[in-house]
């Protein structure tokens, strides 16, 4: 895909943190978000993580509060990406018009179809996606269309999933498609489509997910990990190079469990304790 330059760069647009660190060599983080407080997306980017994952897939969002929370994680220098639902073109664009870095399109499984996800989210020359440059993404006209549409291309990313059998059959079809810049592999669907839920660790699954892995970086495309399905070396030894680190909804359980745990456990011990006092 063509990675144009403007000669005097706005001031206005922001390069992405995740493809910066990914095209120089290095590892980048995210959290996924299920909360829709954009105070939790704030939270997230001032404790250091590159991006944060929002998701329009299961989660029951509504797009004005999704713009509030991209601004909210873009104060503190994250980029963030949406797992689009499927649909129309304009269900794909919104998220990038409302200033995500990036997209997550869930459920691809032809090349057919990631040609048509292309066309859909690029501009011309690479796709014949619908201008606007009213919106966040361009800063509401105030960007010179030839440069929003530079930045665009340039900074914005497009990450397809893959999560099924099918899918796995077209992976080498699907790879050499040009004009998207990530495969992600969906452990999760994947493991309940061969009959084996939640059993991330299955041969199958771990097959799948090192094959996909191999492809994509043989097609000159970037890997996420959707968890910390093995260690960080692992991973990279794999060709991973975009990290997903967690998910707020289990943060938050965790803390709760733990904290509901010391609580109710400190009165027994202390019990235990006197009755082995008065035992002596």
């Amino acid at each position: 895909m063509p990675t144009p330059t403007m000669k005097t760069p706005s001031p206005l647009l922001r390069k992405s943190r995740v493809l910066g660190a990914l095209r120089a060599g290095r590892s980048a983080t995210c959290l996924k978000l299920n909360l829709a407080d954009p105070r939790v997306a704030e939270i997230a980017a001032i404790n250091g993580v590159d991006a944060v994952w929002l998701c329009n897939e299961h989660v029951p969002n509504h797009w004005l509060n999704m713009e509030d929370q991209i601004r909210a994680a873009k104060l503190y220098g994250a980029d963030v990406f949406v797992r689009v639902e499927k649909g129309s073109y304009s269900d794909y664009i919104r998220a990038f018009e409302a200033d995500a870095t990036g997209i997550l399109v869930p459920h691809v499984s032809t090349a057919e179809e990631a040609k048509k996800i292309v066309g859909w989210t690029r501009f011309m020359p690479v796709g014949r996606r619908p201008l606007d440059g009213g919106n966040a993404d361009a800063k509401f006209c105030a960007v010179p269309l030839a440069d929003y549409i530079a930045h665009s291309l340039r900074e914005q990313f497009v990450i397809l999933q893959i999560e099924s059998p099918e899918a796995l059959e077209n992976l080498e079809q699907i790879a050499a498609v040009p004009g998207f810049d990530m495969l992600c592999f969906g452990p999760g669907d994947f493991s309940h489509l061969i009959g084996k839920p939640g059993e991330i660790q299955a041969p199958e699954v771990v097959a799948a997910r090192q094959r996909i892995a191999r492809v994509a970086r043989k097609h000159g495309k970037f890997v996420m990990a959707a968890g910390m399905m093995a260690s960080r070396e692992a991973l990279e030894e794999e060709g991973h190079s975009l990290f997903n680190i967690g998910a707020d909804v289990v943060g938050m359980s965790d803390y709760v469990r733990k904290n509901l745990q010391s609580f109710t456990e400190a009165p027994i011990a202390k019990r235990e304790k006197a009755a082995a006092a008065l035992a002596k």
